[in-house]
């Protein structure tokens, strides 16, 4: 009999597959003994806590005066590896002549998204984030398309230094 380049009488390859028998029923009584992490999801809702590190959906905090982070710079967009994110921004001109690109529209569609966080690591100004809620079941694949700022919002503008 060979196993794995090794030759072996009948005793030895009987007393191999006892050993190798002992090792897995090993593991089986050390995971058997082992304290459950099982969790009843529907009844636990309230308490559940997910990993920091866990990716639920893509969010745009806002502050208490609906500004945001987000420039429109598109650069979440461009590292998107399937299109997930689709920017929308215009051309307003300031008070002091100068045109600037500002978000009307920051679409995100959930459906598609694989969670790999390319988008959030491009952001040079920290405008999206991951947030933890997990529950997307829909019926209608339409409902998981987000727009992700709210009506009416802005750029927190940067403090001029006199």
């Amino acid at each position: 009999m060979e196993y794995k380049d090794q030759k072996y009488t009948y005793l030895g390859g009987l007393m191999h597959g006892i050993h190798t028998l002992a090792t897995g029923m090993k593991t089986s009584i050390k995971v058997y003994f082992r304290k459950k992490v099982t969790e009843q999801y529907p009844e636990n809702r309230k308490e559940l806590k997910m990993f920091d590190r866990f990716r639920g959906t893509l969010n745009m905090p806002h502050n208490e005066n609906n500004e945001h982070h987000c420039i429109a710079c598109g650069l979440c967009q461009s590292a998107c590896p399937n299109d997930t994110i689709k920017i929308t921004s215009e051309m307003i001109e300031t008070e002091d002549g100068k045109k600037k690109k500002i978000l009307s529209k920051y679409e995100y569609d959930l459906g598609s998204c694989i969670f790999c966080q390319l988008c959030v690591n491009a952001c040079p100004h920290d405008a999206i984030t991951f947030a933890q809620n997990f529950e997307h079941a829909v019926f209608d694949r339409t409902k998981l398309v987000l727009q992700l700022n709210h009506k009416g919002s802005k750029v927190i503008e940067k403090k001029k230094e006199v």
